[in-house]
């Protein structure tokens, strides 16, 4: 089983602000993921400004894209991401779309896992050819009070089984990796708890000394 990797959703509205997570975290974590909303905030020129930053460093464009799959991904890919993300209730189609130009630039596409879907529609994504998956407790379910469980644990370990690279996401604490223990998660995913911490370079070692710990 591969050891999980650490990444940093940069949830922040302004590009500064951005950077200067990522001043503090490039070096402890191993993928930089443009959040949602500093997608929707500066569009692909974040993508730009973090690949002349950090040329080596997987960088992820959370979209979450619903539609125009060509055009999104060659926007965010064209300027140096290595991954994007697709939701999964977007059309096959869709989705092949936005593989299709992955691939012509070496990356891959994440499906988003958000609301209602199937193994059923997951079989269709292998068919396909998407391997990755973001299974994700939502940041409104998470102020909610909603707590991981074991039907989350299940779900995981199912689409693991089904051969899928699976990463995990919704606020998620070094405390917390304990209960996905035995199962290989590709990616943990924090935003908040690294890059509004205190210390932040110091908050990504707890994570890797909690993942060194379970795997």
């Amino acid at each position: 089983m591969s050891k999980p990797m650490l990444q940093v959703a940069l949830d922040t509205l302004e590009i500064p602000a951005a950077l200067k997570a990522t001043r503090a975290l490039a070096a402890e974590v191993d993928v930089l993921e443009v959040g949602t909303i500093l997608c929707y905030a500066q569009g692909a020129k974040i993508v730009a400004i973090l690949r002349a930053l950090y040329p080596d460093q997987i960088i992820l464009a959370d979209l979450k894209a619903a539609d125009a799959g060509t055009t999104v991904a060659e926007i965010v890919f064209s300027q140096g991401a290595t991954w994007m993300t697709v939701i999964c209730c977007a059309p096959y189609a869709t989705m092949e779309a936005a593989l299709a130009v992955a691939k012509k630039y070496q990356g891959d596409v994440q499906i988003e896992l958000y609301g209602d879907w199937t193994f059923e529609q997951a079989e269709k994504w292998l068919e396909i050819g998407l391997t990755q998956v973001i299974y994700h407790r939502g940041r409104d379910a998470e102020f909610a009070g909603q707590k991981w469980g074991e039907a989350d644990l299940a779900k995981i370990r199912k689409l693991a089984e089904m051969g899928f690279e699976v990463s995990v996401t919704g606020g998620l604490n070094p405390q917390d990796l304990e209960i996905f223990k035995g199962i290989p998660v590709k990616c943990f995913i924090a935003g908040r708890a690294l890059y509004q911490a205190d210390d932040p370079a110091q908050a990504a070692r707890d994570f890797k000394q909690a993942i060194n710990q379970h795997w």
